[in-house]
């Protein structure tokens, strides 16, 4: 691997200890902690408010109702009621900043993980099935939404007001705060056991998410839709997404009913806690302990009433957390991924692409690993030349095509444009350099029209109509009747191979690049076609370096060079006609050629 481009390597988060993954959470709500110091004061003031309401409540109770103040009745009423109207303007406010905050931060992590994925490299993804890929974004980023819009904010009201209370409880009377606290030890044991069982289960649930999200992709597709009827596996496909699906079915209910006796006890302790505050003042007074005025025991209760909401409440926020850390562990996995393929920090720029290119001695292994792909290739291809790979299948025909656009890096010597390292241009150089048109065309569910503006954005319809003329495949498009607006279908199944396949080479041709991989490009074609878009693509490569990448040998005779690759290696080289006079490998495959030649 090149020296400046080999990816720190970063352990995985599930290696990581629990603290340092909350301190890396913390850190996802940085850039808004100006928002967030605003929700801090927010909840400040309405904890205070919801505090001082007791007071007046006593004030009511032990002074203005005896002593018969009406005035002084009046204004702790109305300070009653203003209390509530605070507390909710307040909560209002407070739900609003701190749910647009949460919002932004699923929205960094929801793009920081798809653009750590764009600038993996193809390995990646030949590993990955695609429905993991999606279930990261959508389930696990989706399944933190409660987390980071209302359960920060939740914690810092909730321990607030807990801590407010308790103040005012203890100004009030020590010895009854003593009673109603007691027990709370235990409470906070038990929430972390049910947190780290929540946890644990949650794990096992968004795994199996993302099984039966890559069950979805796959098997209702068109292409898998395709297969499992024409295999007759559509019933054996929709019994195995049963059993995928009551697997989650058992994973929700664990889920959701980890701990919930264990909650429901508490619960149930803390809502007699006002009966047991009365029992005690009662004894106190028969037992001639110290006095206590109703309206402090009604005031006492009160507090202790609101301190059961956040109480309870915070030790299901504690839960709530753990269960979340298992969410937020899946995407800092994704998000440690290692990139393969980085841009330098002082990448070289070429305004002027001239289109040369060199292998030199280049050696390629999938992962690093395994027997070499390719083996020490030397091959160098003027500006403006045609260079053809024939070999047979898995000889490393396409992986040679792949490293001109870096898809992926040499593992041994240099792949270079105009004399440059690839891996040293920026990557804005290469993609305006390199044009490739695969053997697996892509289009995306929209209109011809989008789908060749892909490649260049701002193209004029007369810029579609002439790339797509040079493809031979605008007749076909104008007679649509909705032309270039025709809707190509879900991965363009409402055309055929060739047509899709020259759809591909009308985009390519529109991004007009110096540099053009023809990866088995008219394979889909047939012989009639293939002769009328190989026309095109020759005229078109008068300017420009080709490099093609091909099996069937009838579109390769007029490269300017022919290598046969064969393991890996280069077997032979040279023009179609000494190739065939060399009598090697390359004549065998023109005659194995011409031997299908009348069955195609």
């Amino acid at each position: 691997m090149h020296p400046d481009h080999r990816p720190e390597w970063t352990p995985p988060v599930g290696a990581e200890k629990q603290p340092r993954q909350v301190r890396r959470v913390l850190r996802l709500f940085r850039p808004y902690r100006g928002r967030l110091a605003v929700v801090g004061l927010l909840v400040g003031a309405a904890s205070l408010v919801s505090v001082a309401t007791p007071f007046l409540l006593k004030a009511i109770l032990d002074v203005a109702l005896p002593e018969g103040r009406t005035g002084l009745l009046s204004l702790l009423a109305l300070g009653m009621i203003l209390g509530a109207v605070l507390t909710s303007v307040f909560g209002v406010l407070q739900t609003l900043i701190s749910t647009t905050v949460g919002q932004r931060v699923m929205h960094d992590l929801r793009t920081a993980v798809y653009g750590r994925l764009q600038r993996m490299s193809l390995a990646f993804f030949t590993r990955t099935r695609t429905g993991e890929v999606q279930s990261r974004i959508a389930n696990d980023i989706g399944g933190m939404q409660a987390t980071v819009t209302s359960t920060a904010t939740s914690l810092v009201s909730n321990l607030t007001s807990v801590v407010a209370t308790v103040v005012a409880m203890l100004v009030l009377d020590w010895r009854l705060t003593v009673v109603s606290l007691v027990l709370l030890p235990v409470f906070v044991w038990i929430s972390r056991r049910v947190g780290n069982e929540r946890k644990r289960i949650t794990t096992q649930r968004q795994k199996q998410m993302a099984a039966m999200a890559a069950t979805v992709t796959e098997s209702l597709s068109v292409s898998g839709i395709l297969l499992g009827r024409t295999m007759g596996r559509s019933d054996s496909l929709t019994g195995t997404f049963s059993e995928e699906s009551e697997r989650l079915v058992d994973l929700e209910v664990r889920s959701n009913m980890a701990g919930r006796w264990r909650m429901a006890v508490i619960t149930i302790v803390m809502a007699a806690m006002p009966a047991v505050i009365y029992w005690t003042a009662g004894i106190a007074l028969q037992t001639g302990g110290p006095e206590v005025s109703i309206g402090t025991i009604v005031a006492f209760v009160s507090l202790q009433q609101g301190l059961f909401r956040p109480a309870v409440s915070l030790l299901s926020t504690g839960v709530q957390i753990q269960t979340s850390l298992a969410l937020f562990q899946r995407i800092f996995e994704y998000l440690d991924l290692p990139v393969d393929i980085t841009e330098r920090e002082d990448p070289v720029h070429l305004d002027r692409i001239k289109g040369e290119v060199r292998f030199e001695d280049v050696t390629f292994r999938y992962d690093g690993k395994g027997g070499p792909v390719l083996d020490g290739i030397d091959i160098t291809v003027p500006a403006g030349g045609s260079l053809a790979v024939v070999g047979p299948t898995g000889a490393g025909k396409s992986t040679l095509g792949h490293l001109v656009p870096r898809l992926y890096d040499v593992t041994g010597g240099r792949v270079t444009l105009d004399g440059v390292d690839v891996r040293d241009l920026d990557f804005d150089t290469l993609a305006r350099a390199v044009g490739v048109v695969s053997q697996e065309t892509y289009l995306f569910h929209a209109s011809v029209a989008e789908n060749l503006r892909f490649a260049k954005p701002d193209a004029t319809d007369d810029e579609l109509h002439e790339a797509a003329r040079a493809a031979q495949i605008h007749d076909h498009i104008a007679s649509l009747p909705d032309g270039y607006d025709t809707v190509v279908g879900e991965r363009g199944h409402r055309f055929s191979g060739g047509e899709k396949q020259r759809l591909a080479i009308a985009r390519t041709i529109l991004r007009d690049p110096p540099v053009l991989v023809l990866d088995e490009a008219t394979s889909a074609l047939d012989t009639r076609t293939e002769a009328a878009v190989q026309r095109a693509v020759d005229a078109l490569s008068a300017d420009r370096t080709t490099i093609t990448i091909a099996h069937r040998l009838s579109t390769v005779r007029g490269a300017d060079q022919i290598v046969v690759l064969d393991s890996g290696r280069v077997a032979e080289r040279g023009t179609h006609g000494e190739l065939l006079e060399s009598e090697g490998r390359y004549a065998a495959l023109v005659r194995r050629d011409a031997r299908l030649e009348p069955t195609r």
